[in-house]
């Protein structure tokens, strides 16, 4: 079984390696070449890796170190010029795809429980294939990235909010005292960190040198990434929002200790996993079926659509283009998505067609924003000496 074990992870890496760099050299994101070759080798079509818990693991580190090094590249004050955006995007990125997919579910004859279960699927939003892309691109210094991930951010803690309720009326019962306290932790993890880390990092960097050893403040960054990762997850968020936060921290300090230098060579190893499991859950047969088919065509319109509104709506004062990016950035569900559909699927209201469609949905959506989102942040000045 071990042996089995590390032999799927070489052909995970190699292959994620490999299509990245072919799509590279065809001037395409690299991670639609991961995220293909996780479809090519997983079990539905090649059948040679199996998405079981050491992949899972391992995906969900990838993606935790992958949100982190993106915090390092992002200082608090660079967001505080596009709350306003940001906070509209989030807001309006939730209230319209949830309304419009449980709106249209209904309309197609599916129970009320099902249609809200599309509707929180709807909400999602995979900030970690934006955040490559754009990583790839060299771009995370533009506002718009930065308004992108804020509302991601935003996304994250209401979304949870939306899934407690919604899973709670799957399981009969429904606890809106439980909810209360789950935002509330959630807006109080995400401020505290936000208004207080930042200033303790500027202030007492210096403790990043204890114990002193050159690679004490990797040593601590690393674990400072994997601390809030769990701490996030402890309190029903995503585990990238804490590693994130956790860069958003540290980029205070990221010039003067060069931890973003140092990362690299760890993102470069396990963020490709990330993506190569989010491309093999997807069974390219479910779309064999017309029912099946035509579901996921619409609600992924739904998907598409709602985000790039909200995007539109909620950034126009930064200009027609910018305000698309920013819709287009929010587009991808990702494993989301999938998370949502899973969790569905488990309580017994969604059925296996439904199931299929959402799955389908949240990997369109991933596979369709890279392409779109390359040309819209094509051109334009370079990074700002020191915002590289």
């Amino acid at each position: 079984m071990r042996e089995n074990i590390i032999l799927e992870l070489f052909l995970m890496f190699a292959g994620a390696k490999l299509l990245g760099e072919v799509f590279d050299r065809l001037r395409q994101p690299p991670v639609l070449g991961e995220l293909l070759a996780g479809v090519l080798i997983g079990p539905h079509v090649l059948g040679w890796i199996h998405v079981g818990e050491a992949q899972e693991v391992l995906a969900e580190i990838g993606v935790i170190i992958l949100l982190f090094t993106v915090g390092l590249e992002t200082r608090i004050s660079e967001f505080r010029t596009v709350a306003g955006p940001a906070t509209r995007v989030g807001i309006l990125g939730i209230a319209v795809p949830f309304a419009s997919g449980w709106a249209i579910t209904r309309v197609l004859g599916f129970g009320q429980t099902e249609s809200l279960f599309v509707g929180a699927a709807l909400v999602a939003t995979s900030v970690g294939i934006t955040a490559r892309v754009l990583q790839d691109l060299d771009r995370l210094w533009r506002p718009e990235a930065r308004v992108i991930l804020g509302a991601a951010v935003l996304d994250d803690v209401l979304g949870l909010a939306i899934l407690a309720v919604v899973a709670g009326l799957g399981e009969g019962g429904f606890s809106g005292g439980r909810v209360a306290i789950v935002i509330v932790e959630a807006v109080a993890f995400v401020a505290l960190l936000v208004l207080v880390g930042p200033r303790v990092a500027r202030r007492h960097g210096r403790l990043l040198d204890v114990p002193p050893s050159e690679r004490s403040p990797f040593y601590l960054a690393l674990g400072l990434c994997l601390g809030l990762s769990a701490l996030a997850e402890s309190i029903g968020l995503a585990g990238l929002v804490g590693a994130f936060l956790a860069g958003l921290i540290l980029a205070e300090t990221t010039e003067e200790y060069q931890l973003g230098r140092d990362m690299t060579p760890v993102a470069d190893l396990v963020v490709p996993f990330f993506f190569v499991v989010t491309g093999a859950r997807l069974d390219p047969a479910v779309f064999t079926d017309p029912v099946v088919l035509g579901v996921t065509a619409l609600i992924t319109v739904l998907a598409i659509a709602g985000k790039v509104l909200a995007g539109i709506v909620g950034a126009r004062s930064m200009g027609r283009r910018s305000a698309l990016a920013v819709g287009v950035g929010m587009m991808p569900r990702g494993e989301v998505g999938i998370l949502v559909a899973s969790i569905g699927l488990s309580l017994g209201v969604i059925n296996g067609d439904l199931y299929a469609a959402v799955i389908g949905m949240s990997m369109l959506t991933t596979l369709i924003a890279p392409p779109l989102l390359k040309p819209l942040f094509r051109g334009g000045p370079d990074a700002p000496s020191g915002e590289r």
